[in-house]
């Protein structure tokens, strides 16, 4: 299986989410001074989204600051968005913007902590991504 990379503000929602998988995961750090973690592998990448009314600042600061890094983005293998549904169409937004610079597909979309429910698709949907990942690497 293949690795987890994350992002989470201070409220914490990603954090919490990432916790309930139960999967070791790496955090990109709030603070621009501390050191971005290095995948040793193929990752998938959970971000929040924080846009504006317009869809301006989709994607957090320090995810992109870890995504301009041109070994950190190869390794980068599909994406999953946390979000607000009462943001409307900029829900999940920062999916849309990594998926499309990145070429990578969204994964999976849940909102602000995400459900039970959410935990054991995205657990049952990782396992698959990964296995399919491994069959069309051979």
């Amino acid at each position: 299986m293949g690795g987890l990379v994350y992002f989470s503000s201070a409220s914490g929602n990603t954090a919490r989410f990432v916790a309930r998988l139960g999967i070791p995961a790496q955090r990109i750090p709030v603070r621009p001074d501390d050191p971005l973690p290095m995948p040793d592998g193929p990752y998938v990448l959970i971000c929040p989204t924080y846009a504006d009314g317009q869809g301006r600042g989709a994607v957090a600061k320090p995810v992109i600051r870890f995504l301009n890094d041109p070994a950190r983005r190869a390794l980068l293998r599909g994406v999953i968005a946390g979000g607000n549904r009462n943001f409307g169409a900029t829900y999940g937004l920062a999916a849309e913007v990594i998926s499309g610079k990145c070429a990578v597909p969204i994964l999976f979309k849940f909102e602000l902590a995400g459900t039970e429910t959410d935990v054991a698709r995205v657990r049952a949907g990782l396992d698959e991504f990964w296995g399919m990942e491994c069959s069309t690497a051979l």
